[in-house]
């Protein structure tokens, strides 16, 4: 993972998600919340440049989702289903992983830089010295839960930016943009 800014909020998004949304929900408080969001996912991926928050690697608009930082499915949440703070690109599978554990997964707008890094070749990702020990458990639970440390999709995923990269068919520029974790541990074998 590394640190997403929180994107500013769409001039129309007032309007056409909040207080649609809101008002829906007024009239049907028991029923699963309407999808007013999606209209703005070609923004919100924009604002995450096409990456995953998780993850951290590009995602083709097909795979790409609004995660609610904050699940849509809690009770507790019911009130920022419609807000624009809480939406995270995520990977659908990732998206998918992270269900309703909310808090207990680090947040891309909180984590550090720093906090993860990419091991060349394996392509793992491992936690770094710089978590703060109050941060360690939720950044382990955040890699087990996502499987975003060794589970076998997201490692073939990230071999083949790290392959692209030394096949020269994409140069650093192009894997920063692509796969900014795995440009970092090309940058540190370099150095």
């Amino acid at each position: 993972m590394m640190r997403f800014t929180p994107p500013p909020e769409p001039a129309d998004f007032e309007q056409q998600v909040r207080k649609a949304g809101n008002n829906w929900l007024v009239k049907n408080p028991c029923k699963e919340p309407k999808d007013f969001w999606s209209t703005f996912k070609p923004q919100l991926a924009k604002e995450f440049q096409h990456l995953c928050g998780y993850s951290v690697m590009y995602i083709p608009s097909r795979m790409g989702t609004v995660d609610h930082y904050l699940s849509k499915s809690k009770a507790e949440n019911r009130h920022l289903i419609y807000d624009w703070k809480n939406y995270r690109y995520a990977l659908q599978r990732v998206n998918s992983c992270k269900g309703t554990y909310d808090r207990q997964i680090l947040d891309p707008f909180e984590v550090e830089d720093n906090w993860f890094e990419i091991i060349l070749p394996s392509c793992q990702l491992i936690l770094t010295d710089a978590i703060p020990s109050h941060e360690r458990d939720r950044a382990e639970f955040t890699l087990r839960q996502l499987q975003l440390q060794n589970s076998e999709w997201v490692i073939e995923q990230r071999q083949e930016w790290y392959r692209m990269y030394l096949e020269n068919e994409l140069n650093l520029e192009g894997l920063e943009k692509k796969a900014p974790l795995i440009a970092r541990a090309v940058k540190k074998q370099l150095n």
